[in-house]
């Protein structure tokens, strides 16, 4: 789910900023309106070098839009149908419907049954998902372009023939779900409930910002299947969507489809706009919460103004100044003074208004009233200071910057256009952000300022630790008024009724794909220096920008020599990006931000990569950046002490989040106490401290060196026209540096449970894995053991996933997979799960590994190669993802031909082939089983599973052997007490385990309703 607004970032063109042209039609009917009815409004093209999305515009005869943007450099095609109505549209105690609605819209229609849309289109080569934030909700697919029909069929049965397949069943499953969503995404994550706190302290009893699109649980235990009918009656009518398909389509062809399928669908109520005038505070109100969190938070909200408002840009570029980043005033005053860990400032806009919001991190133990009088003076600084011209250049090329690279992909520009037409009625809305960007002005900044926050008032939320109330910026304050509300006159769900289409075809009968299309792996150039740096790169003329990729082999498994000073890779990365010996850290941050250039570095397992993205135009200057920081970079005192502080606070804060400590746990375990693996990148706290600026500098000296070193260039440059500008790596000196081999750790004799207690954790965090013989391979065992997991947990639709989340409502999502690099790695299913289903869910991961050895059935095989099969077409789309292909060329001295190769291993793949590969490389009998979760709620059944339970504590250390069995055999978990909703659950499960046989997955790890 998402629940933030469609946000418009940029980087710096300097394109002729024309008009883009509006083609009306001739205003004769034969001309504008099909045979059908439906009318050409508008169609924009390009001109010249203009920025713009090029598309037509339809509205169909029952109000519905459709937009095409007509793209053929990929052979895909994505269909976006956004509805106009969100969270914004529920009424008070029936929150969270909206988003309730996104799951429901995926549980099978009159023509599509249970489950089978994510299969269809996974199936089909595609992806899929929808989300739901205040103002809208969308669903998409990105396929393969052969198979827009299918999409498009399958988007206009949920919008005409839903509900009669909306069961209480599929109710009770999907209600369970959003609950475990909200468990996982706000109660069990740091600081997850601040934003339900600033939304109901902000805004007005019933204003519909008052609550968060997720909702509350107690609406939705009071809701029922009849609410979320008349939901769908009153909102999903065709008048109230927008279809927007872009890619490898043809205008014409797509408006045929579109009518069949979706022209019969009746026209919806009427839907008029909201508006709403900014919340009034009339003081600055205080509240708090407590939360299992290891820094002291402090969140400053004032209200503003809302999206494509005059005023919006302004106060974006605001924010910026503020506390954008390294220039930014709050960083300055607390980041660098080092009174915060993490301080930022930002201005989210939604239709019906906007957030300037403040958010520092206080270091442990400090309180918040200091935090909040430093923001206070940094704004008094602010007002002395004003705005510079530096400030206004830097905010106006990063923005346009983001702007062009978020049209990298078909994907990314027909969400824009679709956003565009729902919010503001106009597609063609780019330009027009554009000129506002480069209209900026610092007196605009400066007078949004003086009227939104100079001396307005603010919600100012502490979020302390549990017990920590002493550390609040101030007491209390204000709570929640019902004065002055009043409830709606009139009932808008009364006397809805659904009336069904009438078609004139068999619409039960799927859509036939065209010819696959004919994919085109990326051409590549190559080259090497002397040094033995390799490089090779591919052009790409699709947007003007250049996506580099330097990888520097090593990363965090160098540590291996010296377990000490385990963190010195991920310090040392950080450190390049403090600065250089020509430029102080805030001043390279500055170079690179009038140039909308980004470069970032970071220390991985087995790599240290840069990333590097510029403009086109802009690339001999970013590279001139590249070479400062890479060749000469500043290593300053001040700056190691900082991040050194920063870096042991992390490590520290890893023992509030139990996604952290069921990471850490399970890596102790498959690594082993000698295997540096066993401890984070970041590394732990006695090896962090025990760390030096001389180790820092030692480790850049002896092990950034090009012969272990590798660059991708993908973009819009020529290899003629690169080479000279990358001369400076050449001067680039060898080095001996020894990359350690892989010692494995010796794997579990048996399967035993390993528990690690967590009070407070509102879900369960579940690991079942071993370290695997296997290491990345193309084509030999390790890619077969992904295709044989692929079916058991590497996809929506997998049996794990169906079992755990869709079958018994346990889990928001669960997955497994293989992890290998050059280096041997993990076999891990994993999930987070309802604390009272804990034993449970480990129950079902066992079984479904268990019986997944047994076999695959025919249906699940022929799923599999049709899905991986047709995928080819999506890999290759933007910038980054062919730098990643272009990367594994290099890293693993890969043919160029090897997806075909792949592609015969799939084409020729039987059942008994991935029966092999799951009883060779799934051990159900020896494995790791790691749970995470509060003793109370998640122990209870554990011990009762048959396997030995040893409990562990933060740091790894065993606390007691709790239960050693004479049997090994997993026995049934103890029962859960029973509740109408659970029972509904168990119903299904027995009605669902004969149908699993023949789901088979999705590619991914969240799904439908993210």
């Amino acid at each position: 789910m998402t629940c933030k607004p469609l946000w418009l970032l940029s980087l710096g063109l300097t394109l002729a900023l024309q008009p883009a042209t509006a083609q009306q039609k001739p205003a004769a009917k034969s001309a504008a309106t099909s045979a059908t009815g439906t009318k050409l409004v508008e169609k924009v093209t390009r001109k010249g070098t203009e920025l713009v999305i090029p598309y037509e515009k339809y509205v169909l005869p029952n109000g519905l839009t459709l937009l095409i943007h007509e793209d053929h450099s990929d052979p895909i095609a994505h269909v976006d149908v956004t509805y106009h109505v969100g969270s914004a549209r529920e009424q008070i105690g029936k929150s969270g419907f909206a988003h309730f609605f996104e799951h429901m819209m995926f549980q099978g229609s009159d023509n599509v049954a249970d489950e089978q849309h994510f299969k269809l289109v996974t199936s089909a080569g595609g992806t899929l998902n929808g989300t739901t934030n205040r103002d809208r909700t969308n669903y998409f697919e990105t396929v393969p372009s052969n198979q827009l029909e299918t999409a498009l069929w399958l988007e206009s049965d949920r919008m005409g023939f839903l509900l009669d397949a909306v069961t209480q069943q599929k109710f009770e499953v999907q209600r369970s779900t959003v609950k475990n969503e909200r468990g996982q995404n706000y109660d069990n994550r740091p600081y997850g409930l601040a934003s339900e706190n600033v939304a109901k302290t902000l805004y007005p009893y019933g204003h519909p910002y008052s609550w968060l699109t997720i909702g509350y649980l107690e609406d939705l235990d009071r809701s029922d299947v009849n609410d979320l009918k008349n939901f769908f009656l009153r909102w999903y009518g065709p008048n109230n969507a927008t279809i927007t398909v872009g890619g490898d389509v043809k205008p014409a062809e797509v408006v045929k489809m579109v009518e069949k399928y979706f022209g019969s669908i009746n026209r919806g109520p009427a839907v008029q706009n909201m508006k709403l005038p900014a919340p009034v505070l009339t003081q600055d109100r205080y509240v708090h919460y407590e939360d299992n969190v290891r820094f002291p938070m402090l969140q400053m909200v004032f209200p503003t103004v809302p999206q494509y408002h005059p005023d919006e840009v302004a106060v974006d570029a605001l924010a910026e100044i503020i506390g954008g980043g390294k220039n930014s005033l709050l960083y300055k005053n607390l980041i660098k003074t080092q009174k915060s860990v993490q301080t930022r400032a930002y201005h989210p806009t939604s239709e019906l208004g906007g957030e300037f919001t403040i958010v520092a991190l206080s270091l442990p133990g400090k309180g918040l009233d200091s935090t909040e009088a430093i923001v206070r003076k940094t704004m008094t600084e602010f007002e002395k200071r004003g705005v510079t011209d530096d400030d206004v250049a830097r905010f106006k090329a990063s923005r346009e910057a983001d702007l062009v690279n978020g049209l990298a992909s078909v994907s990314g520009k027909v969400s824009q256009l679709a956003a565009y037409q729902t919010f503001a009625g106009n597609p063609n809305r780019l330009p027009q952000e554009l000129q506002r960007i480069r209209s900026l002005t610092k007196a605009d900044v400066q007078r949004v300022y003086n009227q939104y926050i100079k001396g307005k008032k603010a919600v100012v939320l502490s979020v302390v630790p549990k017990g920590g109330t002493a550390l609040v910026a101030k007491t209390d304050n204000f709570t929640v008024s019902k004065d002055g509300y009043k409830a709606p006159a009139t009932d808008e769900y009364a006397g809805l009724k659904y009336v069904k289409a009438t078609d004139s075809f068999n619409r039960s009968v799927q859509p036939k794909g065209g010819a696959n299309p004919v994919i085109q792996v990326p051409a590549v150039w190559r080259q090497e220096f002397d040094n033995g740096l390799k490089i090779i790169g591919n052009r790409n003329t699709e947007i003007p920008t250049v996506t580099m990729l330097l990888t520097i082999r090593g990363g965090h498994r160098l540590e291996q020599q010296n377990l000490n000073k385990a963190g010195v890779a991920s310090l040392t990365a950080a450190m390049l990006e403090e600065g250089t010996q020509k430029y102080t850290g805030e001043q390279f941050a500055a170079a690179l931000e009038k140039l909308g250039s980004d470069i970032q570095t970071n220390a991985g397992d087995d790599n240290t990569t840069v990333v590097v993205r510029s403009l086109t135009k802009n690339l001999p200057a970013t590279l001139a950046l590249l070479e400062e920081m890479l060749m000469r970079p500043r290593f300053a005192q001040a700056d190691f002490d900082r991040l050194k502080k920063q870096t042991l606070e992390g490590i520290a804060n890893q023992s509030t989040q139990p996604v952290a400590i069921a990471n850490n746990t399970y890596a102790r375990l498959l690594y082993g106490p000698g295997d540096v693996m066993s401890i984070p990148a970041s590394g732990s706290t006695t090896s962090v401290q025990g760390i030096t600026l001389d180790d820092v500098k030692q480790f850049y000296q002896q092990n950034y060196a090009p012969n272990i070193s590798y660059l991708t260039v993908v973009g819009d440059v020529d290899q003629k026209d690169v080479l000279p500008r990358l001369g400076f790596l050449k001067t680039w000196g060898r080095k001996a540096v020894t990359l350690p081999a892989s010692d494995p750790n010796p794997q579990p004799d048996k399967t035993r449970i390993y528990f690690v207690n967590k009070d407070g954790a509102a879900q369960s965090e579940i690991r079942v894995g071993y370290l695997t013989p296997l290491t990345y391979d193309a084509t030999g065992d390790f890619y077969r053991a992904y295709l044989a997991n692929y079916i058991l947990g590497g996809a929506f639709n997998s049996r794990i996933n169906l079992n755990l989340r869709e079958d018994k409502g346990y889990t928001y999502g669960a997955r497994s997979g293989f992890q290998s690099t050059r280096y041997m790695g993990p076999y891990t299913a994993q999930a987070g799960v309802r604390a009272d289903a804990t034993a449970a869910s480990v129950k079902e991961f066992v079984k479904e590994i268990k019986e997944y050895r047994n076999g695959a059935t025919d249906e699940e095989l022929q799923f599999l190669q049709a899905s991986v099969g047709q995928s080819d077409a999506l890999k290759y789309e933007t910038g980054q993802q062919k730098a990643a292909f272009l990367g594994r060329l290099l890293e693993y001295d890969l043919p160029t031909n090897y997806v075909s190769q792949q592609s015969e291993i799939l084409k020729n793949l039987k059942r008994e082939d991935l029966q092999a590969s799951a009883q060779k490389y799934l051990p159900i009998d020896n494995m790791y089983i790691v749970v995470v979760g509060d003793r109370a709620k998640a122990f209870p059944g554990l011990s009762e599973l048959g396997y030995e339970v040893v409990e562990l504590d933060l740091n790894g250390n065993k606390v007691a052997t709790l239960t050693a069995p004479a049997a090994a055999a997993p026995a049934a978990p103890a029962a859960a007490p029973a509740t109408a909703e659970k029972m509904k659950v168990v119903k299904k499960d027995k009605e669902g385990k004969k149908k699993r046989k023949q789901k088979t997955n999705e590619d991914g790890t969240a799904g439908k309703g993210e």
